[in-house]
């Protein structure tokens, strides 16, 4: 029988494994759209959607973007800090389905963009989403991934205060 400090070694290893596929795959799917997209060029896909690449040097809806530079190393720095909170609170919390899952997609999102700050000066962008003219901000795949993840730390937390 496997001890509580092995089952929590391998669920922790779990969640830090799906963290590095999903990383993978954003990192996999900005290389793709890098090289075969050029840049604020749209392609069609559907009625709704295109892949469009832009280089977003803010943080969320391009806040800061314009702000001459040292936002790439402050958002660098404050993704690096969140990214080693968030695998000492999955280390802790390996029990809890799914605040471990909320942060092990939050996680992923959060190394994948630093990776693009740090390699490219901006984070690589290239879901365009839109709507009888109306487009949503650029986004890619850390971009969901830390969106879905939010979203389930919210409904963790709803959950736990309503026990």
């Amino acid at each position: 029988m496997a001890s509580p400090k092995s089952n929590n070694r391998q669920a922790f290893l779990l969640w830090l494994g799906l963290s590095s596929f999903l990383l993978i795959l954003d990192q996999l799917t900005k290389v793709i759209a890098k090289n075969s997209l050029f840049e604020g060029v749209s392609q069609p896909v559907t009625s709704f959607l295109n892949w469009t690449l832009v280089y977003n040097s803010g943080a969320a809806f391009s806040f800061l973007a314009q702000a001459g530079g040292w936002q790439r190393w402050f958002f660098t720095s404050v993704g690096i800090i969140a990214a080693l909170i968030m695998i000492w609170l999955i280390r802790k919390n390996t029990h809890q389905t799914i605040f471990s899952l909320a942060l092990s997609l939050v996680l992923s999102g959060a190394i994948g963009n630093v990776i693009d700050r740090i390699i490219y000066g901006a984070v690589v962008d290239f879901v365009d989403v839109h709507y009888m003219g109306w487009h949503w901000p650029a986004f890619n795949i850390a971009d969901s991934a830390i969106t879905i993840g939010v979203i389930l730390l919210i409904v963790d937390e709803i959950k736990r205060v309503n026990k």
